[in-house]
């Protein structure tokens, strides 16, 4: 979720390093935003607190980081680097940035022995520093998430119409995600505030009681409507009368006006009532030539803005959005889109936020509903935490789910129990699964206190879990069998077929990883010798991607071997 703040502070740090001459460390910096923003909620360069930087060096990164102690002073450095940028950009104040400067003068020291220290290493950085200092990370709870997450998630800030479909625009071509819906007694409080639907009944009522006629061809007569804006404050009255007749508030008699038979305002309606009426609103906004803000880009696209906005479900930068729209509509110019998009807001299916247009929770509801009507698969994704381990597994390997509604699963799934309980559940759950499946459950069991001894010293007979437990005991300073030299080779290999799936989705930046943390071309030279399922693929991964010509040369050694024991 950080991708997008984290890109443009970089970018803006490059600028601002060029301008003032000043030597960059750009990949530890990104790092620092990275972790403050998985780890510590920053959402933004403004929330960096001096208790961010003190949390990101004492306790994240010797938790996280494989890097020797000598590089903690590389570290500090950056992160001075940042608080001169955050100051002189004004992200900051002055005294926020002296008392940064303050903790920094005192982390410098301490950082060093901080990274030494084995008791605070993540379940994943003692692994790998069990076979060496250059192995690669990759067991953080967030980790398996991420790779998946990094394959199937556009970012916000640039928008591929082959998301939508890659043949046509027909939005039934391409399947629609698994949604999260809202409560029904959630929606339908929100649909009572939505002012169009709202407006659409009081001018119904306004009408009725004034015995006011429309045209011959069912539209609003101007002066009604000068006066409707006047006395009840409505912005839109033409627009608010057109559903009001859509939705069918009011019928014609000729010219004549007439409520529905037992109108009542939309306050006092049941909840299928305000359901049924907001599911009608939404199918009103999309339909052709249907005049909703002004603007005739937006107005033709209405349709397409919402179906994207479900297909990401993640706001979208204003100025991808403008860039899509003049691409669907063959350059057309929306000059203000701010205000255009005001119209949608109003009609109550969109709101606009920091990072840019998105679905509110009632739109989304109401697009689920028509895209039913309409015949179409619209999948609701499951609620996480009400299953066991092993729905909750394979629920965060399906595709499709949101990372921030997975997060929340994972979070109320483990509140729901013991940390002992969730352990034994989560372990029992993969006793014997392919790597990805036991790395998602090795993950979460990385979140858990030393609560969880029990569960986790159970998997100690467990020949595949075993070196797993073993890294977990030995983070949190508990008793532990030493872990043996086979042992750290097969779970080496077992972390490394995690990282397949990122491999395929982004192979640049996985040889970009591998490069800067792979294992040793002395590690690898050894790994045929172990009797993992994954073994080829994952030796035949690291020849393909790494760098180091020597390293890879030894994985394709080690593959040749591995085959030629007729391991596949």
């Amino acid at each position: 979720m950080s991708i997008e703040w984290v890109n443009r502070a970089i970018d803006g740090l490059r600028a601002w390093g060029k301008e003032k001459g000043v030597e960059l460390d750009v990949d530890e910096v990104r790092l620092l935003c990275d972790y403050a923003s998985d780890y510590l909620e920053v959402n933004e360069l403004g929330d960096f607190r001096p208790a961010t930087f003190e949390e990101l060096l004492l306790e994240i990164y010797p938790r996280k980081v494989i890097a020797p102690p000598e590089t903690a002073p590389e570290t500090v450095a950056a992160a001075r680097t940042l608080v001169e940028f955050l100051v002189d950009t004004g992200e900051i104040a002055t005294k926020a940035a002296a008392r940064m400067r303050a903790t920094l003068d005192r982390i410098g020291p301490e950082m060093p022995a901080a990274l030494a220290d084995t008791s605070k290493y993540g379940m994943a950085k003692s692994i790998f520093s069990a076979i060496g200092p250059e192995s690669l990370e990759l067991g953080d709870p967030a980790a398996v998430q991420g790779a998946m997450a990094e394959a199937r998630a556009a970012p916000a800030d640039t928008i591929d119409t082959d998301v939508i479909d890659e043949e046509c625009d027909c939005p039934g071509c391409a399947p629609l995600p698994p949604v999260r819906l809202p409560p029904t007694a959630e929606v339908v409080a929100s649909c009572r505030e939505v002012p169009l639907l709202d407006d659409a009944h009081r001018v119904v009522a306004w009408l009725v009681e004034r015995n006011a006629t429309s045209t011959v061809r069912r539209a609003l007569r101007v002066r009604d409507a000068g006066r409707i804006t006047a006395e009840l404050g409505v912005p839109r009255p033409a627009l608010a009368w057109r559903l009001a007749l859509e939705l069918g508030l009011a019928e014609l008699a000729g010219t004549t006006i007439v409520q529905e038979q037992g109108y009542r305002p939309l306050a006092e309606r049941t909840f299928e009532e305000v359901l049924d009426l907001w599911v009608g609103t939404v199918e009103f906004l999309g339909e052709e030539g249907r005049e909703v803000t002004g603007a005739p880009a937006v107005d033709e696209e209405i349709y397409s803005i919402h179906d994207l906005l479900y297909r990401l479900r993640e706001p979208v930068a204003l100025d991808a959005l403008a860039d899509y729209l003049r691409e669907v509509t063959d350059g057309a110019l929306i000059e203000d889109l701010p205000a255009a998009l005001e119209g949608l807001r109003y009609a109550g299916t969109v709101l606009l936020t920091p990072e840019g247009l998105a679905l509110t929770p009632h739109g989304l509801w109401g697009l689920r509903e028509m895209y039913v009507e309409l015949g179409l698969d619209a999948p609701i994704a499951p609620d996480l935490a009400e299953g066991d381990a092993e729905a909750l597994i394979t629920g965060l390997l399906n595709e499709g789910l949101p990372d921030e509604l997975a997060e929340q699963d994972v979070a109320r799934w483990l509140a729901a129990r013991t940390p002992e309980q969730a352990a034994a559940e989560l372990l029992a759950a993969v006793a014997g699964a392919p790597a990805q499946v036991r790395g998602v459950a090795v993950s979460i069991v990385d979140r858990l206190d030393a609560a969880a001894e029990p569960a986790v010293r159970d998997r100690l007979t467990d020949q595949e879990l075993r070196p797993h437990a073993i890294h977990w005991l030995v983070a949190r300073g508990l008793d532990a069998p030493p872990l043996t030299e086979a042992e750290a080779l097969w779970v080496s290999v077992d972390m490394l077929a995690l990282a397949i799936p990122a491999a395929a989705a982004d192979p640049e930046r996985f040889a970009e990883n591998m490069g800067a943390s792979g294992p040793p071309p002395e590690v690898i030279e050894d790994m045929w010798r172990v009797d993992h399922p994954d073994l080829v693929e994952v030796l035949e991964l690291l020849g393909q991607t790494l760098a180091d010509e020597n390293a890879a040369k030894a994985a394709r050694k080690a593959a040749f071997k591995a085959r030629s024991r007729g391991i596949r």
